[in-house]
Formats: C-alpha cells, sequence, structure tokens
C-alpha cells in the first residue's frame, strides 16, 4: 500500500477555468480501464514542458518538443497509457503524429497544437486502431470538472491516482491550480519516470512560465527517485488559461513569487505523492544533506544514500545497519570532503561523528525510528552553506514481483 498517501476526492480537485479533460475505455492494454485522456485548453494559453534527458526518448516526447517549438499556440493534450511508443523507430513517430493529427480533426485545430503522452510498455508499438477509435469518445466526454478521471486514465502501475488543487489571490482576483501526476516505478531524477500536468487560470505570460517551470521541477519532480531508472518518457506540462482575469503576469510582476511558490507546492506535493506509492514501497524516506560547499555536492551525496539497494533494503527491514549510509557519503563523488567533520542523524538521533559512532548512539535508537513509516536522513557536511533534499523510498519484497510481472 503506499505510504501515508490515498487518492483524492473528486471534490477535492477544482476545475480550472477554460480547462476541459475527457476520456474513455479504449482497451488499450488492458480491457475495463481508462487509458485515453484529452485535456484542452482556450485559444491564447501559454504552455510549457519539460521532458526526460534520455537519449532513447520516445516518441511522443520528440513531438511534444517540436510543437512546443513552432510556437502554434497548444491547445490539447493526448495521453494514453499501455503502451509507451518507446523504442519504436519511425513507425513510433508516424503514429505520434497520426494521433495528433486525429485529436485535430475532432477538435478543429492544428496537428501542431496537440502534445501527444504515452506510458506504459518500451519496445511496442502503439495499438493505433484502438487509439484512433477512442479518440472521439475522450473528446466528447470533455468536461470541467473530470480531474479525478484525468488522474485514473493516465495510471499504470500506480496504486492510487494522483491529485491535488490550490487556490491564491492574484491581483486582486481568485486564481485556482490543479495539478495531476502518474508514476510509480523507473523514477529518478532528470526527469522521473512520470507524467504531471498541472494547470491555472492565471494569465501568465510564455516567459513567465518557461521559468516558473523550471524552478518548480528542479524542486520537485528532479528531487524524487524510487529505483534509479530514468525513463524514456518523463513529462510535464505547465498550462496557464489566463481566464481568472488579472493582469498578465512576468517576472517583473510584483506577484510573479507567489504564483511562482504555490505551483510548485503543487508540484512537490504531486512528486512526493509519486514516491509514496513507488512499487512496493513501505517507507518515505527525506534525505537531507546540509551544510556542503554547493548545492551540487550536497546532491552527490543526496542520490548516493537513496539510490542505494543496500540502504532502502535496510529500511524496509527496519534494520539501522547504518555504515552503509556512511559508506554511500564516502562514495558519493565528493573527493575533498573530510569525513572525521560530518555528522549523521536519523531523525533527531545522532549516530555518526567524527569520522564513527556517535559515543552515546545505540542501536535501539536507530531501530525505533526505522519503524516509522516517514523517515528523515539527515547529513551535516560542515564545510559550507548549502543544502539539498531528496525524497525516496525503500525496496521491498513487492517491488521485484511488481517489475517481474509487470507485462502480464
Amino acid at each position: 500500500m503506499p505510504v501515508k498517501l490515498s487518492a483524492p476526492l473528486a471534490q477535492d480537485l477544482l476545475p480550472v477555468a477554460g480547462v476541459q479533460l475527457g476520456f474513455t475505455q479504449a482497451h488499450i492494454r488492458k480491457p475495463n480501464r481508462k487509458d485515453v485522456l484529452v485535456i484542452t485548453v482556450p485559444e491564447g494559453s501559454s504552455v510549457s514542458g519539460v521532458f526526460t534527458l534520455n537519449r532513447f526518448c520516445a516518441a511522443p516526447v520528440t513531438v511534444c518538443k517540436e510543437h512546443l517549438q513552432l510556437g502554434n499556440g497548444i491547445r490539447a493534450l493526448l495521453v494514453n497509457t499501455g503502451c509507451a511508443n518507446a523504442g519504436t523507430g519511425q513507425q513510433g513517430l508516424n503514429d505520434a503524429r497520426a494521433s495528433c493529427i486525429a485529436v485535430a480533426q475532432a477538435l478543429n485545430i492544428s496537428p501542431t497544437q496537440v502534445l501527444p503522452f504515452s506510458t506504459g510498455v518500451i519496445l511496442e508499438t502503439l495499438p493505433m486502431e484502438r487509439l484512433l477509435a477512442g479518440i472521439p469518445a475522450a473528446v466528447a466526454n470533455l468536461q470541467t470538472d473530470s480531474w479525478l478521471n484525468a488522474a485514473e486514465a493516465i495510471m499504470t502501475t500506480d496504486i492510487v491516482a494522483k491529485g491535488t488543487s490550490r487556490t491564491l489571490t492574484i491581483g486582486g482576483k481568485s486564481v485556482t491550480i490543479t495539478g495531476i501526476s502518474k508514476g510509480s516505478g523507473m523514477i529518478h531524477p532528470n526527469m522521473a519516470t512520470m507524467l504531471g500536468y498541472i494547470a491555472t487560470d492565471a494569465a501568465i505570460s510564455q516567459a513567465a512560465l518557461d521559468k516558473i517551470i523550471q524552478h518548480a521541477v528542479n524542486r520537485s519532480f528532479n528531487c524524487i527517485t524510487v529505483d534509479g531508472d530514468t525513463s524514456t518518457n518523463d513529462s510535464l506540462i505547465l498550462m496557464a488559461t489566463g481566464q481568472a482575469g488579472n493582469a498578465e503576469i512576468t517576472e517583473q510582476s510584483a506577484d510573479f513569487t507567489s504564483l511562482r511558490d504555490a505551483l510548485t507546492e503543487v508540484a512537490t506535493e504531486l512528486a512526493q505523492a509519486i514516491v509514496r506509492d513507488g512499487e512496493g514501497a513501505t517507507k518515505f524516506m527525506t534525505i537531507q544533506v546540509q551544510a556542503g560547499k554547493d548545492e551540487e555536492e550536497c546532491r552527490k551525496v543526496a542520490y548516493a544514500i537513496a539510490h542505494s539497494p543496500l540502504i532502502k533494503t535496510a529500511f524496509f527491514a527496519s534494520d539501522p545497519n547504518l555504515g552503509r549510509i556512511l559508506a554511500a557519503i564516502g562514495y558519493a563523488g565528493v573527493d575533498d570532503l573530510d569525513v572525521n567533520t560530518l555528522q549523521l542523524y536519523l531523525g533527531d538521533v545522532l549516530v555518526a561523528e567524527k569520522g564513527g559512532r556517535a559515543a552515546a548512539y545505540v542501536e535501539e535508537q536507530g531501530a525505533a525510528v526505522m519503524k516509522e513509516s516517514d523517515i528523515l536522513v539527515r547529513v551535516v557536511l560542515n564545510r559550507g552553506s548549502a543544502d539539498a533534499t531528496v525524497w525516496t523510498c525503500d525496496f521491498s519484497y513487492d517491488y521485484v514481483k511488481i517489475n517481474a510481472d509487470y507485462r502480464s
């Protein structure tokens, strides 16, 4: 079961003025499940995206980048689950473009105004007959209050749907932010193996939106890891419809920071939900590295801890074999690190200092912390003022079972 995470209620996911969402069951891979989603935004909306850095990126990622770069004004998103359309060569590109044409015909817009997304099994081509047959049904089902259905329609190995909303006042106008995400395994930064869609009815310039998405992703989705595998399909899209009636937000606007921070909060909640729903997860771990020379070395140390299978399995067993954390700190790649000056804390318990076990530490203290479902690991490097935080989960027996049986 997910770690302290449950699906949102439909009424908790607030409609965003100008956004419509439609879904259907197209039987892309499995029967009787929502697996095709269409999202539409009005003309004049600002749309920005960030994508996987995996060089074997999926065909829809390539097409998304092409369409965003054209700057023709994005009007619709198409998402399918069950097939990633990755590792599919020219056929995959042809299929992604054909799906955009189908959505464009159904909505009377240009194919270059459509962004396609796929998630599921890699190295298999899209079942185009089923996908194309499902698109008209999804379009016919477009509604403003269908965010929970949308969150369910993008799930793969996720156990629960993921979504959240915020409201704030910008320029005297009430602004709504709603976002959904999917992800459970093959999670690693730059981006994680995930799909995320966040919309707001605020009016934001394209330049400001591009700035906000980079700020948000580097403090949310690029700070999570489940298993250290970077997916071929990772995508995060931020949409601003401009329907709230506020004066357009630019980077120089007084309200820019407030809106940026609210959007980042939504992205962070969605990112953490992915880790809490990590495949087979039973523990949610926050890895904080403090007092480093710079953020890069703090991240190196944090990821070395978060990626270690030895550490993750120890947390699953509630086994305070914490020398594994010291080993990870040591091989993180900080070449001039003085291990005699750092401290390691598990929760509030000082575990190690001066190059070894803290004088007052006993294993019963560590074991007590490790039995908790939410655990803080804190490393104080005592080299400067930089810090970084990464969120991860443990490895359980179920992680192996899920991934051994993924395609059945």
